[in-house]
C-alpha cells in the first residue's frame, strides 16, 4: 500500500518548525525550498492509525493581496469615485513568488494538504489562498484543517488526530473586509491627500518621508475618539464649587473623613449659610451605623483587549509591543495564542494541571500549591466573561519558565503578567468587611466608611489589583461628639483627562472598530500618518493635522470620525461569517452607502480647505479651495493613453476639460467662457474616439452668445461639434492661468459647525505641532503660549473673559472681526437714500468680549466696535472719530432671544454723520451689521482683504 504525501502549510516558519519538531519529536529531516526563509521539514508521522509522509513548510502570513486592475492603479489615471466600482484583482506579488513556486512544486507530488494557519478570520483566509495556488497545480487534492491554540504537545498532537475542513465564510468575511476597506481608503485617500498636500504647508512632510493623508474606515473613528475627548476638554469651563468637609479623631485611636452627603454646592451664599449654621451648633450625633462583608471578585479570563489594555495601565507599554512581545512568546511556547476574544474556559479544560506546572516558580509557585490543596479552599472556577470566538481559548501560560535568557524586560513582564492573571482568575474572591457610619450636624448629614480586609485570596498573587483598609473608630447611635475640623472649601470643576491607551482600546472595543487582532495596528497608523501624538503616559491629543481632518469632514455633515458607520459593517462581516448574510450583499450595500458619502464629500471639499486653513499656512502656488476640482469623465486622454480627461469648474467660473494626470499630462480643452452651467451625459458621441467620448450639456448666457444660438446645448468636446467651435471662435474661451499661478480667494472662513470648541481655532496656527510632540508641544487655547493647557493656563481659563491679546492681525477695508469670524471680507455696494455708496459686512460672535478697530484708509473712518453675546443680550458700543483714536465709549443695546416685532427688529444709531449700527434678532444668533459710509469714490473690491501687524483685537 502506497504511503500518502500530506503537504502541511503553517502560517510563519517559526511556527512550521515547532509544528513539525513536535510531530516528529525533532527527528526530521529539513531540506530548502525555493524561498531562503521557508525551509520543508520532512519526517513520517501516523493520522489516526494511517501512515503518512509529511513534508511541512510555511508561508509568511497572507500569500496574496488584493488591488485594482493596473489601469486605476496610478492615483492620477481616475476620478477617486470610479474606484467603488474599479475592477480589482487577488493575486501573489512579486515578492512571493518563491513562495508561490514552493507550494505548487510540493502539492503536484501530494494527495493531501493540511492547513496548520492560525485558527481565526484571517487565518481562514489565509488558508484559502495556499488551496487556490495547490489546487492550481494538483486538482485532485484532499484538503484539511487543523485547529489548535498553543504550540505544545497537547495541542499540535490533539489537532493533527482530529482534522476538520476549511470554513469558507471566515474568509468570505475577510474578503468583503478587504474589498470595502480598499474601496473606501484608496478613494478617500486619494481624493485629500491630492487635495491638500500641495496646497498647504505640513509640519509633517520632509524629502524623505511621502506626505500621504490617509483614511481609513477603522483608523478615521480612532482618530475621531481622540480628537472628541480633546475637544471635549478644550470646551469644559470651570466652575467654582464649594463643599463641607468634617474630620473627626478618636480619643480612643482611629480617625476619620467624613462626606457630605450633598456633594458640592455651586452657590457659594447657600454654602456659606449652611456652614454658618453648622458652626453655630457643631455637635456631631451618630444617626446610623451599619457593617457588612463585602467581596471584591478576580478577573474573567485573559483576551487580546485586556492584555493590551492591562499591560498599558500596569507597564505603560503599547498595544504594539505588547502584541509583538505576546506573539513572540506564543512562538516560543511559552502562552497560547494571543489574538482572542474568547474569556471564558470550557468545562473539559485541565486547569489544575496548567496551575501544577507553575508549582515550581520561586515566586509565586508556593501560591501555586495552595490553589491545588484542597484544605486551603482557595480554588474557585473561573467567571465567564461573556465572549468566545470558538476559535481559541483565553490567554494562558503554556509552559514554565523562571525567565528564558534572551527574553527582554518586556517579554518577562508580559508572562508574568499572563502567569499571574491566570492564577488569579482560578482564585477565590478577596474578602473584607465594610463599616459606614453617618452623623448629624446642624440637619446636614455626613458619611464616612471604612473597609478592613479579612481575606487576601486572589490578591496575594494579583499585584496589579488593589484594596486600601482604612478602619473607622467605634461608634454607637445617639453618640455625640465635637468634630476636630469642619471647614468650608472650594474647588474647580475639571475636564476629562485625554485618552490613555487603555481607555482607547476600550472604546474601540465597545464600539466595534477593528477586531482584537488589529486594534493595535489601527492605534499605530494614527501615529505614524502624525494625526495624533502619544506622551510619557500614554495619553493621545490629536495634531493640527489630525483636529483639521476631523473637524472639516465633521462641517460637511457626515459623522465619518463616529464609529457607527464602521460598527455597522463590522457587524455585517460578522454575519458574512455567520452565514446570515452573502458577502456580495454585504459589499453592494456598504459600498453605495460610502460612494454617497464620498460624493458628497467631493462637493463639499471646500470644508476641508476652511478646517485646513486655521491651522497651516498656504503653500507658495498651491491649489485653494476655489481652483478646479475632479470633475466628471469625459474621455480617455488622447495624449497619454493613461488618464481620464474631465470636465473642471474654476473659481472665476469658467469650465475647461483637462488630463486627470496633470501635471504629467498638461493636455486641456479650453471652453467657452459663456458658459453657466456644464454636465456630462451618459450618451457617448458616435463620431469621435478612440474610446467613449461622453457628450457635455452646456447652458450659455444668454447676453454673452449671438442670438442665433440656443442657450441650451448639448455638445461633444471630440472634435466633432461645429456649433462649439463657433461660438468658442466668436466669443472666446474663459480666462486661462498663468504659469505657476493659481487662482485663489484667500482670507480665512469659519467652519459651518456649531461646535464651541471651534473657537479660537485660529489661534493655534502657528503652534508647534510636530510628530513626536507632547504636551509641550501644543498651544494653550486661553492664551496662546506653549506648555500648558486650557485647565492650567496662568491667565485663567474663563472662557469669556478678557485676559489679554489673544490674536493680531489687520484689516485695510471697511469691516469687523471676532475671536470666531477670520474669514475674507465680502463687499457689496449699495445706495441709501442719500445716495451714498455703503459697505456692508455681517459680523457673528458666538461668545467672549471682541473690540476690533478698523484703521483710516483713504476715505474711511475709524470705527471701534465690541459685542458680548450672552443669552439674550447684546451689547454693542461705538466712537466717533476721536484724535487720540484708543479711547472707547461703549454704549449697551439690549436685544431680545426671541424675534421681536417686524417693526421692532433693531435700533439705529446715527454717529455724526458718518456711519450707524443696527443690531438685529434672530432665534439662533444676534447679528451685528456695521454699515460705514464713504466720503469720496471708492471701487469696488473683490478678493483678500491685505493684513498687517497694526489690528489687534481681545
Amino acid at each position: 500500500m502506497t504511503v500518502p504525501r500530506v503537504l502541511n502549510v503553517a502560517e510563519k516558519p517559526s511556527v512550521a518548525k515547532a509544528v513539525a519538531g513536535i510531530l516528529s519529536r525533532n527527528q526530521h529531516h529539513v531540506r530548502e525550498g525555493r524561498s531562503p526563509y521557508n525551509k520543508i521539514f520532512e519526517f513520517s508521522y501516523s493520522i489516526r492509525g494511517q501512515q503518512c509522509f509529511m513534508l511541512m513548510t510555511s508561508v509568511t502570513g497572507h500569500l496574496m493581496e488584493l488591488e485594482f486592475e493596473d489601469q486605476y492603479r496610478k492615483w492620477h489615471s481616475c476620478d477617486p469615485a470610479v474606484l467603488y466600482q474599479a475592477p480589482i484583482r487577488k493575486r501573489v506579488p512579486q515578492d512571493k513568488s518563491a513562495l508561490e513556486r514552493t507550494l505548487q512544486e510540493e502539492a503536484r507530488r501530494c494527495q493531501r494538504l493540511v492547513l496548520w494557519l492560525d485558527c481565526d478570520r484571517e487565518g481562514e483566509n489565509i488558508a484559502f489562498e495556499v488551496v487556490e495556488v495547490c489546487l492550481g497545480s494538483n486538482p485532485r487534492l484532499d484538503i484539511w484543517r487543523a485547529h489548535f491554540s498553543a504550540l505544545i504537545d497537547r495541542d499540535i498532537h490533539h489537532a493533527a488526530q482530529n482534522l476538520g475542513r476549511p470554513n469558507r465564510m471566515f474568509a468570505d468575511a475577510v474578503d468583503a473586509r478587504q474589498e470595502i476597506d480598499l474601496r473606501i481608503g484608496a478613494s478617500f485617500t486619494r481624493f485629500q491627500t491630492m487635495l491638500l498636500k500641495d496646497s498647504f504647508v505640513f509640519p509633517y512632510a520632509d524629502e524623505e518621508r511621502k506626505m500621504v493623508l490617509s483614511y481609513g474606515p477603522c483608523q478615521f473613528p480612532t482618530l475621531g475618539f481622540v480628537v472628541e475627548r480633546y475637544w471635549q476638554i478644550q470646551a469644559h469651563v470651570p466652575e467654582e464649587f464649594w463643599v463641607i468637609n468634617c474630620s473627626y479623631n478618636s480619643t480612643e485611636g482611629g480617625s476619620c473623613q467624613f462626606v457630605w452627603t450633598r456633594g458640592r454646592l455651586f452657590d457659594r451664599l447657600a454654602a456659606s449659610v449652611i456652614y454658618e449654621m453648622c458652626i453655630e451648633d457643631p455637635t456631631a450625633t451618630v444617626i446610623q451605623v451599619t457593617g457588612q462583608e463585602t467581596r471584591k471578585f478576580p478577573p474573567c479570563p485573559l483576551n487580546t483587549v485586556e492584555l493590551q489594555k492591562r499591560c498599558s495601565r500596569n507597564f505603560r507599554m503599547g498595544s504594539e509591543q505588547t502584541m509583538k512581545v505576546a506573539e513572540e512568546l506564543y512562538q516560543s511556547g511559552f502562552i497560547s495564542y494571543p489574538r482572542t476574544e474568547t474569556d471564558s474556559f470550557t468545562e473539559n479544560t485541565d486547569l489544575q494541571g496548567m496551575v501544577r506546572e507553575q508549582t515550581g516558580h520561586n515566586v509565586w509557585g508556593s501560591y501555586a500549591q495552595r490553589l491545588l490543596d484542597p484544605a486551603a479552599g482557595l480554588w474557585r472556577q473561573p467567571s465567564n466573561g461573556g465572549h468566545n470566538d470558538k476559535a481559541h481559548p483565553p490567554i494562558h501560560p503554556t509552559r514554565f519558565s523562571q525567565g528564558e535568557g534572551n527574553w527582554t524586560n518586556d517579554h518577562r513582564r508580559v508572562y508574568e503578567l499572563v502567569v499571574r492573571h491566570f492564577l488569579a482568575c482560578v482564585s477565590q474572591p478577596a474578602v473584607g468587611y465594610t463599616s459606614t457610619a453617618s452623623i448629624d450636624i446642624a440637619g446636614e448629614t455626613f458619611k464616612a466608611t471604612g473597609l478592613m480586609i479579612t481575606a487576601k485570596n486572589y490578591l496575594e498573587v494579583y499585584i496589579y489589583d488593589s484594596w486600601g483598609t482604612s478602619t473607622l473608630p467605634t461608634f454607637e447611635i445617639g453618640q455625640q461628639f465635637i468634630p476636630d475640623s469642619l471647614t468650608l472649601d472650594s474647588g474647580m470643576t475639571q475636564p476629562p483627562p485625554l485618552l490613555s491607551e487603555a481607555d482607547l482600546i476600550s472604546l474601540m472595543d465597545k464600539a466595534g472598530i477593528g477586531t482584537d487582532a488589529t486594534m493595535h495596528d489601527h492605534i499605530k497608523k494614527l501615529l505614524d500618518r502624525c494625526y495624533a501624538t502619544k506622551d510619557a503616559n500614554t495619553r493621545f491629543s490629536p495634531t493640527n493635522l489630525g483636529e483639521a481632518l476631523v473637524m472639516g469632514y465633521d462641517a460637511m455633515g457626515y459623522e465619518l470620525w463616529k464609529p457607527y458607520l464602521r460598527a455597522m459593517m463590522e457587524n455585517d462581516m460578522k454575519a458574512v461569517s455567520e452565514g446570515t448574510k452573502s458577502k456580495d450583499q454585504v459589499l453592494a450595500s456598504c459600498l453605495q452607502q460610502m460612494k454617497d458619502c464620498f460624493l458628497d464629500a467631493k462637493q463639499k471639499k471646500d470644508k476641508l480647505f476652511e478646517a485646513m486653513e486655521l491651522f497651516f499656512e498656504r503653500a507658495q502656488g498651491g491649489r485653494t479651495q476655489g481652483d478646479e476640482s475632479y470633475g466628471e469623465v469625459v474621455r480617455l486622454c488622447p495624449t497619454c493613453q493613461q488618464s481620464n480627461m474631465v470636465l473642471k469648474k474654476r473659481q472665476d467660473g469658467n469650465y475647461f476639460v483637462s488630463c486627470s494626470g496633470y501635471p504629467l499630462c498638461k493636455t486641456a480643452v479650453w471652453l467657452p467662457g459663456a458658459i453657466s452651467e456644464a454636465t456630462v451625459q451618459s450618451q457617448a458621441c458616435a463620431v469621435c474616439g478612440p474610446g467613449q467620448v461622453f457628450k457635455i450639456r452646456f447652458k450659455f448666457r444668454r447676453a454673452e452668445i449671438p442670438p442665433q444660438f440656443s442657450t441650451d446645448h448639448t455638445g461633444c468636446v471630440g472634435g466633432c461639434d461645429e456649433i462649439l467651435k463657433e461660438i468658442i471662435e466668436m466669443c472666446g474661451t474663459g480666462s486661462r492661468p498663468s504659469a505657476g499661478q493659481s487662482t485663489t480667494r484667500g482670507g480665512r472662513g469659519g467652519i459651518g459647525t456649531n461646535s464651541s470648541v471651534n473657537q479660537n481655532r485660529a489661534d493655534r496656527r502657528n503652534s508647534t505641532d510636530t510628530p513626536n510632540a507632547g504636551r509641550s508641544g501644543r498651544a494653550c487655547s486661553n492664551c496662546g503660549q506653549l506648555g500648558h493647557y486650557l485647565t492650567d493656563c496662568p491667565q485663567g481659563t474663563g472662557r469669556g473673559s478678557n485676559t489679554g491679546w489673544q490674536s493680531r492681525s489687520t484689516l485695510t477695508g471697511a469691516a469687523v472681526m471676532n475671536n470666531v469670524y477670520h474669514g475674507p471680507l465680502t463687499q457689496r455696494r449699495t445706495e441709501d437714500d442719500s445716495s451714498m455708496p455703503v459697505l456692508h459686512e455681517r459680523v457673528t460672535s458666538f461668545c467672549g468680549k471682541m473690540p476690533a478697530k478698523v484703521l483710516n484708509d483713504s476715505n474711511l473712518q475709524v470705527l471701534i466696535a465690541v459685542v458680548v453675546l450672552t443669552p439674550g443680550v447684546v451689547k454693542a458700543g461705538h466712537e466717533p472719530p476721536a484724535e487720540d483714536e484708543e479711547e472707547l465709549r461703549a454704549m449697551q443695546l439690549r436685544v431680545v432671544a426671541k424675534p421681536p416685532p417686524e417693526e421692532d427688529v433693531g435700533d439705529s444709531l446715527l454717529v455724526g454723520e458718518q456711519r450707524k449700527v443696527v443690531v438685529e434678532a434672530r432665534t439662533e444668533e444676534a447679528v451685528l451689521f456695521v454699515e460705514i459710509l464713504l466720503t469720496g469714490p471708492m471701487p469696488a473690491r473683490q478678493g483678500p482683504i491685505h493684513r498687517d501687524n497694526t489690528f489687534a483685537m481681545f
